[in-house]
Formats: structure tokens, sequence, C-alpha cells
């Protein structure tokens, strides 16, 4: 199957055969499937025996009410959208990134564990070989493994199948890079291909024998998909560095301090599950550099806490995930290692288990080179999670210990629903609190620099040099209103960061208030807009006022400044729910799914500003009659806000004054004073 030239109606080639690449983790099963194409019935009537020769199952044709045809086909292979995902990835192969490394192992008897399965500590070392091997070839020089992020393991691998891992470079950033690691199955038997898990890994450049640095040089990203890892790695980053504030942040609430720790009648004292086990580093466990390989403490430490697992529930036990954890120094060849392990907390369906690993020589002190937490289950005869015993935690340690595996599971919750799940299965307003503000920020600003990064937008129209572009997802459609601006990216993103100015220059906003500062880069508010009924809209293009109920939207602004150059300037707005700011009778709730605006400085101390949109069901009326070309109200509303920026091209004497204090003792942003007075005076509200 091989994707069209991007201009015009796509259609697709449809292969079946046994040389067909079948996408990872779809399984073959017969079923029917429906396409429907842009194109007219006749249209593609005609190219049916080019577009699919030799296809096994028949194709019925026939006419929707637009001109677009829909086709339905029996197959013998997965869904057909995830088969188009695949054929993209695969047409993006073309451009080969030079950090890729690729390594395929046969799992062996010698590499399985008592249920034939690949051993999580093997696959563990061979993931951090291929990432070491790509982050050394863009660096050009010995890299180490500084860190890596939650990995969540989806299946398993039984002997004799094939494991294929790729590893490249998404990021280099000054003396650190992330490294992308992707393993997937392949069953040589019947031609299927599985994903297993991903993760990304955190390498650093060992100084030169001067003692110095090496800086890296900058990646270049050469396909849609790389574009998108490459700007989302620098939101990672920043979260990677806030990760222990987080759970420090979470154990300090006192609904964690409170953790119930006392005995009930089943429980298990956690003594019983600890381990302790030394290990001697010899040359084969060494890497190139002479140091321990990171894989194989990884390996170590899953043996320990896969015991101390074990002697909790009698059982053999799953590892299910593995949290992000650091590496705090390195080990050489005669170190001895000792591993320590202890079940921290036992929930319903599942255990953590703590594990630490710390090096000495015959004398020393003992150095402390990494810790780890581990989630494992239990699954009983038809496959489900068992029911585990309780824990009773140690006394002192014990109990700190219990408490801060309520905080992981709380974050790892988060983590799960909020980033890792897919921008459209996120719920519109997800609930805000301080505790999982972090990982909304993050999913705010990664969904619009994903929908920023796409490459395949439709020019829809254009007027005196502003752009409206489309982007049809599925069932999702999105829209983008681009145009360059005389004016500083930075003043421009210090003008538009406060959505409190939008009033000044959108007629779509009412009226705009704060009603938290979270932190530097993260605001709440509350935004009313006139209602759109039926689509209806005023002569002047904007919204028709007067006309029902007005809307209402409680939105988290996350704004970003760029990490480095070439990057945007980022401000990234979604819906958020919060129990101080209900739904009211008087407005009707709306919701905005990913919206914002990037602003790149460009030649001249000018600014091309991209506005952009996923458009929810209150959205679409706003932008339906500009799409079919029936009105300009986009045009008109970018053309207010280039001259509102242009007018306050220049930073005024006000907002050069420090940040003031809000009545409820809340810091205002410097910019939400820096707005000209007689453009506010006629549009803003007085807070």
């Amino acid at each position: 199957m091989r994707n069209l030239p991007r201009k015009g109606p796509a259609l697709v080639r449809w292969q079946n055969g046994p040389k067909q690449r079948r996408r990872r983790g779809v399984k073959s099963k017969r079923g029917d499937r429906l396409l429907q194409l842009r194109v007219p019935p006749c249209v593609l009537a005609k190219c049916i025996h080019w577009v699919f020769p030799g296809l096994g199952g028949g194709i019925g044709l026939h006419s929707t009410q637009s001109t677009a045809s829909n086709m339905s086909f029996q197959t013998q292979s997965g869904p057909l959208g995830e088969e188009m995902e695949e054929e993209e990835e695969e047409g993006e192969e073309e451009n080969i990134n030079p950090t890729e490394m690729k390594m395929s192992q046969i799992v062996m008897p010698c590499h399985s564990n008592h249920r034939q399965e690949l051993g999580v500590g093997q696959l563990l070392k061979w993931m951090d070989s291929t990432a070491c091997l790509s982050a050394e070839r863009h660096a050009g020089c010995a890299c180490v493994t500084a860190s890596i992020d939650d990995i969540h393991f989806e299946h398993t691998i039984s002997v004799g199948q094939v494991v294929n891992i790729k590893a490249k470079v998404n990021r280099a950033f000054n003396t650190s890079m992330e490294v992308g690691i992707v393993v997937s199955c392949e069953d040589l038997f019947t031609d299927r291909h599985w994903r297993v898990c991903q993760a990304y890994a955190t390498f650093v450049t060992q100084r030169t024998h001067a003692g110095n640095k090496v800086k890296l040089k900058p990646i270049t990203p050469l396909t849609q998909r790389e574009q998108v890892e490459y700007r989302v790695a620098a939101e990672r980053r920043r979260m990677r560095l806030l990760h222990y504030d987080i759970i420090k942040d979470l154990l300090c609430d006192r609904a964690f301090q409170q953790a119930d720790c006392l005995a009930v009648g089943n429980a298990v004292a956690a003594e019983r599950t600890k381990v302790e086990s030394f290990e001697l580093v010899l040359p084969p466990h060494a890497n190139h550099q002479v140091n321990t390989f990171g894989g194989q403490i990884m390996a170590w430490m899953v043996n320990v806490a896969t015991i101390a697992a074990s002697r909790l529930c009698q059982a053999h036990p799953i590892l299910r995930s593995i949290d992000m954890f650091t590496f705090r120094g390195p080990s050489q060849v005669g170190d001895r290692l000792l591993l320590r392990a202890i079940v921290n907390n036992a929930f319903k369906n599942s255990m953590e288990v703590g594990v630490r690993a710390e090096a000495y020589q015959e004398e020393g002190p003992n150095r402390h080179i990494n810790s780890a937490f581990m989630t494992f289950e239990v699954l009983d005869e038809n496959g489900k999670p068992r029911t585990l015993p309780r824990i009773q935690p140690e006394v002192l340690e014990g109990r700190r210990r219990f408490q801060e595996a309520i905080a992981r599971k709380k974050i790892r919750l988060d983590r799960k629903y909020i980033i890792s799940c897919k921008q459209a299965e996120v719920p519109f307003s997800v609930h805000w609190d301080p505790r999982n503000q972090v990982y909304l920020s993050y999913n705010n600003v990664s969904a619009l620099e994903m929908l920023a990064a796409r490459t395949n937008w439709l020019l829809s129209s254009e007027k005196d040099q502003v752009s409206l572009y489309i982007l049809e997802q599925k069932s999702v459609l999105s829209f983008k209103v681009e145009a360059e601006v005389d004016v500083p990216a930075q003043r421009a993103f210090s003008l538009l960061a406060d959505l409190r100015n939008r009033t000044s220059w959108d007629t779509h906003y009412q009226k705009c208030e704060l009603i938290r500062r979270v932190n530097d880069d993260d605001f709440l508010y509350r935004v009313v807009t006139p209602s759109v009924g039926h689509g209806e809209l005023a002569a002047s293009g904007s919204p028709a006022q007067g006309c029902g109920i007005l809307q209402d939207f409680i939105l988290l602004a996350s704004r970003r400044k760029p990490c480095g150059s070439g990057d945007p300037y980022v401000i990234a707005l979604r819906s958020v729910s919060l129990p101080t700011h209900p739904p009211h009778n008087e407005y009707k709730r709306g919701e905005v799914l990913c919206a914002g605006f990037t602003i790149l400085e460009t030649k001249n101390n000018t600014s091309l500003i991209s506005y952009y949109n996923q458009a929810s069901p209150e959205v679409l009326p706003y932008i339906s009659t500009d799409i079919a070309g029936l009105s300009s109200s986009f045009y008109h509303t970018f053309c207010t806000c280039s001259q509102y920026l242009t007018k306050n091209r220049r930073q005024s004497s006000t907002e050069q004054q420090p940040s003031q204090s809000t009545e409820d003792g809340r810091e205002e942003p410097p910019s939400a004073a820096a707005t000209d007075g007689l453009l506010l005076s006629a549009h803003s509200t007085p807070f």
C-alpha cells in the first residue's frame, strides 16, 4: 500500500499476500472494512484496477450524499486505519535517520524464564545496548546512560520468536541527548508483528581526557514523525527535571500522610519480602568503556525484585512496568554490587517493589548507584490479575516507603491517562488539581507541538498573505491560520501569552478572567464567548451576539519559550474542569480539545504567527463558513490581531514594573498590566 501525492484526494494501494508487511500488534482476522475517500465514484471506479491489483476480497462501491465514495471490502489483515499508519511509517523510512540503530535477536532458552518467555532483564540489556550505540554514533565519542523514562511492557515474548529493537536520537541538547527506543516482536511462523514496549533514554557524553564536556551537534529531523519527537523531546526533558519535585509535593499532601498503614487480617509483614544479593562485576559484565554495563545492572535489579514479589504472592509474578529512574554514578570491573529489594506496598491487583543498588570495593564506603521501582502482577488461570494480600510495612522506613508507593501510583495513573493516551482518547475537560498539573501541562504543550509538526495541511483559502489551512484526521477537523507580522517574536509572545489581552482584538472573546496563576508558565482562565446559533454569523463576519445564551470555557494556558535555536514560542490551550467553577445555567459550557499559538522568529525582527485549533463541536460553527468560503471572519480577526501587535510593538514603561498581586493573593503575570490602555478600556473586564 502506498500513499499518493498529498495534494488532492488520497488513494491507497492494498496488497494482500504472504509478503505483506502487517502492522505490529495486529492479528490476522477476517472482517469487513470500510474506507471513505473524497473522490467521485466514477473516478474511483476507473482507478480500481490500478489501486487494488490482486485484492483477495470483494469490493463494493456506492455514492454518498457528497462527492465522497464509500468502499467496503473483505481482507485477511488488521484494521485498515492501522495498516495505513504503517504504510505512512514505511514511506518515511526512505529518509533514514543517520543515528538509527537496529538489533534483532532470536529468543533462546538461555534467555527465558520458567514460562519459556524472554526475561525482562535480558530485554533491558539489549535495549540499553542498542540505545547506547545510537547515542555514540551521533556524539562520536563514548556515552553513558543517565536515565530511562517509564517502561510499560504490553506483551511477552516467547522462546523462538524474534526481538526487533530500533533506537535513534530524537534530540540533542548541550551535553545530553534523548534516545527513543521501540521494541517489537516477530513470529517467524505466522509472520505476525506486534509492539512490546517503548522507552525514552537519556545519554550523556563522557568528559575528554582534559576534563572538558563534549558539546553535541544538533539533530536535524528528516520525517514528520521525527519532527514530532524532536519538538516534544524538550517538553519531556522539562518533565524529567520536575519528577522528584512532584513526588515531594504529593508527600506533603495530608491525604498521603494519613495513608492507612494499619495491619489487617491477612497482611504479610514487609520483612518477609526482603531480598539481598551480591554480585561481583567481571569483565563480561563491562561495556567497551570498562564500566559496568547499565543493562546488566538493570537485569540484576529485576532479578531481586522478582524474588521479593514472589515472596509476597507465593507465585510467579509478571513485571508490568518500571518507573523512571536515574543512574547516580558509575561502577567498574572489580566492584561488588549489593542489591536490596522489598515490597513497598501491595494494592488490589498489583504491587510495587523497590530496589536499591550499591557498589563498593574491598575498602571504602558503599556508593549508591541506582534505585528503581517496579510494578508486578500475578495472573490467575484465566489470565486476569489476581487479588493480592495486603502488606504490613515496617515501623519507620517501611511506612515512608508505603506512603511514597501510593504517591507513585497516583503519578503512574496520571502519566498513563493524561500523557500516554492519544490526545483524542483523553476526556476534553480533565479535572485539574495541583497534583496532576505537570502532566496536564505536558499534555497541553505536546498536543499542540504534534499538531504543528504535521506536514499534510491543505490550503483552504488565502487573502492578503493570511492563510487558512485545514487538516482532517479520522473524525477530527483541525485548522491553522498563519501570517507574518512585523513584530519581534519575543514581543509577540509576551502580548499573546496573557489571554486577557485577547479581548482587545478578538471579538469571540467577550470576557476573560484569570482564575489562578499556577506557576510562571501555566495559568487558568475563564473565557466567555458569544454563542453561535446554528452557525449563523453577523454581517461583519463576527459571531451573532444576543442570540442564545453565552458560552464559557475553563482553559489551561501553558506557555513555553524556545528550548533551542529554531524552536518557536508556544502558547497552548486546552479545557479543564475546576470544582470552584462548575457549569452555570446562564452559560453553556464549551470545551477546547487543543488550540494555541506558535511564534517563530524570522528575518528582520518579524514573526511567523500560526494559530491552531482542533475543532470541537463548540468551535465548528465559528469556522464552518470560513472553510466553505462564505465568509472571512478569521481573516478579519487575524488582521485585527496584527494591528494590535504592531501598535504595541514597543514595550511601554508600565510593562517594566514588577508583577502585582491579585485580590486573592496570587501573583499576576507581568504581561497582564502591559496592555495598551486605549485598547483595553473598550473590551477588557477590570480585575
